[in-house]
């Protein structure tokens, strides 16, 4: 790995033909994973998500209130550059292929031949779980190779005594934390594996500190911010936990099990317990222990089950590794990963935008592969992941329509307000060429942004008929009871939109009083 990102002069052709030498089975499944998750990434709309971040990044910032700054200034610059899904979700096609190719490198480095890193490599590839995080591109979308690179460098420093590699995985970690902060825990439980074991020696090396500095350094500006702002990050943090959906310990472990795949469970179940097992294995125990501690600590936090995610491609190079010297009958290695892949086959499309949408819709139906991740997802026709990536057009268009009817004198003083962030990006993203004004929310970053250089004297608000509040309860939309007349212009409709983002109502609030800037604080909704 480290040969091929040093710089040459030779011809990449010729670096290509080495690399294929050097390890052909890491070639062809990062090969395989590029090609399939680049020939998916256009098959849907943007995500609501994206769009938020598309507008972040347009508003360039060393931090924002709901996320690091890295995912919302690539997510600009990319869509500046051609407005496609495609090229918004190069990073998240990249990262898919860059996880196979460091999974596998991760099991070269602990001694693994060439069934290991097939196992290995097939399972970061095909993992279900895996998979849906890279269908978009998010703030979760880097963490499954940031956190493989962290324990690939440190692994590097205790086989090796490579103590180069600490610095570099400094970088990785100041990198992954300015895209999110979650890979902090990472960090924890992979310095409490190393305490636990003897390769606590590692924190005596100054290039240890000297990464953590630079990873200080990389991820200090994006605190500060947060810092200046009242840390609003944390009260995200504190609100979020009414809204996801909270699992019982074993609810987690089965979830755990089927999203990534129950044929891979022998693998990162390997991966936890083998280094205390296997002394040929005992200088990367930290590993199991960080797998583990980080295991429970988002099972016992209530986490949503995909965050623990990022750390099952160690876990599978671990376990692979492990199970290599123990299962030595070729057929049944072939046998089992066949019946793996085979598995995952049926299951990617919960996953992977592989179906139409009304395929999609009789797939969840039948298989019942949809787990709502959140409290409010209702009677929606599609799980979150995909159908947060409809009926941001239909919305735009029809809220188009609603302020092109308003009479050109009236609608000079009238602005747009709407729920929440998703809303309001896809209105600043698809709105313009229809003559709309940048979208007004209290909800997240849209907040700090204020009303956006506008003095309405009348709003044109999209709603539905109650507000989620941060408790988990309902109120009436606080502008309605503002106007001296509430005007119905339509409703909003899109089949495969979720049912919260569905069937919004258009009303024209006349002479709004008390005006909205003076109530702007009340509207204030972190979340």
């Amino acid at each position: 790995m480290q040969a091929f990102l040093q710089p040459s002069s030779r011809p990449v052709v010729t670096r290509l033909g080495a690399l294929w030498k050097s390890d052909p089975i890491a070639v062809a499944l990062t090969a395989v994973t590029f090609a399939v998750h680049a020939a998916l990434a256009h098959r849907y709309d943007v995500f609501g998500d994206e769009l938020y971040f598309i507008v972040c990044g347009r508003h360039p910032a060393f931090g924002y209130v709901d996320q690091p700054p890295l995912v919302p200034l690539l997510s600009a610059g990319l869509y500046a550059l051609g407005a496609q899904t495609w090229l918004l979700r190069l990073p998240a096609v990249l990262a898919a292929a860059a996880l196979v190719w460091v999974t596998i490198a991760l099991v070269r480095l602990l001694g693994g031949k060439n069934a290991a890193a097939t196992c290995a490599g097939i399972a970061a590839a095909l993992a279900p779980m895996l998979a849906g995080l890279t269908a978009t591109f998010n703030t979760t979308t880097l963490e499954p190779l940031a956190w493989t690179l962290v324990a690939y460098g440190v692994a590097r420093a205790a086989v090796r005594e490579d103590w180069r590699a600490l610095l570099w995985t400094g970088a990785v970690a100041g990198i992954a934390l300015e895209g999110k902060y979650a890979i902090a825990l990472w960090l924890a439980v992979v310095a409490f594996g190393l305490l636990l074991t003897a390769e606590r020696r590692i924190f005596k090396r100054p290039e240890l500190w000297i990464g953590a500095i630079i990873a200080a350094a990389i991820v200090a500006p994006s605190l500060i911010w947060q810092s200046v702002h009242g840390w609003p990050f944390a009260e995200l943090i504190h609100n979020s936990a009414t809204k996801n959906v909270v699992l019982s310990t074993p609810a987690f472990v089965v979830r755990q099990i089927v999203a990534l795949n129950p044929f891979f469970a022998p693998l990162w179940i390997a991966g936890a317990t083998a280094p205390f097992l296997m002394r040929t294995m005992a200088r990367v125990r930290f590993l199991s222990i960080a797998f583990v501690a980080a295991f429970v600590a988002l099972m016992v936090l209530h986490g949503k089950d995909y965050y623990v995610a990022a750390a099952y491609p160690a876990a599978f190079a671990l376990g692979a590794v492990a199970l290599e010297s123990i299962v030595t009958a070729t057929w049944f290695r072939v046998g089992y990963m066949t019946l793996a892949v085979l598995v995952s086959l049926v299951v990617l499309p919960a996953a992977l935008p592989i179906l139409s949408p009304e395929h999609l819709v009789r797939y969840e139906a039948r298989f019942r592969t949809r787990a709502p991740q959140m409290r409010f997802e209702g009677d929606s026709k599609l799980g979150v992941n995909f159908g947060f990536q409809f009926g941001w057009h239909e919305m735009v268009r029809k809220i188009a329509e609603a302020y092109a009817a308003i009479p050109p004198a009236q609608r000079r003083h009238t602005s747009i307000l709407v729920d929440d962030y998703a809303e309001a990006a896809a209105i600043d993203v698809y709105g313009a060429p229809l003559g709309l004004p940048p979208a007004l929310s209290g909800h997240n970053q849209y907040f700090l942004w204020g009303l956006r250089g506008q003095d309405p004297i009348d709003i044109l608000y999209v709603h539905g008929n109650r507000v989620l509040n941060p408790d988990g309860r309902y109120r009436l939309h606080p502008v309605g009871a503002q106007c001296r007349q509430s005007i119905p212009l339509g409703m909003t409709t899109s089949r495969f939109a979720m049912a919260f983002e569905d069937r919004k109502m258009l009303s024209l609030c006349l002479a709004m009083q008390p005006r909205l800037a003076d109530i702007w604080p009340s509207l204030r909704f972190i979340y």
